[in-house]
């Protein structure tokens, strides 16, 4: 009988109880192999996760971030504040430009009146003179009790931010760029230029 006959009858002989321990085994085996194979799985998903570390580095980065733009956010409301700040007090400040600027003519024509008044002669000359300068200088004290204030352009260089040439005049070196008359009196609201002078210029 050859030696593969022999093991046959060896495993046919064998009592079922062996078998079936040794199929036990198999399986255990198989199953600690998948065992050992799903855990090794776990292991790596494990490892593929943030440590403690990359996580506090994490939520220290969003922390500065959330920060900055909170300082960010902090100083364009500030800049706004002052702004609007600044816009209502120059609101404030220019409220009566207007009512103000249409009593411009009103002292053009009273000086007008004055210098014609000049030319009067006579006692009734004198009172009317006597007059109209009262009302006039209360006039401009009230201009004046409002920072309503003419512009200088007596000898002034000229300056375009004040004045308004209506022509130019040859005077000579020693008047070029200098007002040489005015013919409309300019007018300032506190800084601002309500009504530019209307000036001559030399050249």
């Amino acid at each position: 009988m050859s030696k593969k006959e022999h093991k046959v009858k060896d495993e046919m002989s064998r009592p079922q109880s062996e078998l079936n321990g040794e199929a036990s085994l198999n399986d255990a085996n198989g199953e600690n192999g998948d065992a050992s194979l799903n855990g090794a799985n776990d292991a790596n998903e494990a490892s593929k996760e943030p440590t403690i570390e990359e996580q506090l580095a994490q939520a220290q980065e969003r922390i500065a971030e959330l920060e900055d733009k909170n300082l960010r956010m902090m100083a364009e409301f500030d800049n706004y504040r002052r702004r609007t700040n600044k816009e209502k007090l120059e609101l404030m400040a220019t409220a009566g430009e207007r009512i103000f600027k249409d009593m411009l003519p009103l002292v053009d024509d009273f000086e007008r009146a004055l210098a014609s008044i000049n030319g009067a002669n006579g006692d009734n000359g004198d009172a009317l003179l006597n007059g109209v300068q009262l009302i006039y200088q209360k006039f401009v004290a009230f201009l004046a009790a409002n920072d309503v204030h003419a512009i200088e352009t007596e000898g002034a260089d000229f300056n375009t931010d004040e004045h308004e040439a209506v022509t130019t005049f040859a005077a000579g070196e020693d008047k070029k760029g200098k007002v040489i008359d005015c013919t409309q009196k300019g007018y300032k609201l506190g800084e601002k230029v309500i009504r530019f002078a209307k000036v001559v210029v030399g050249e």
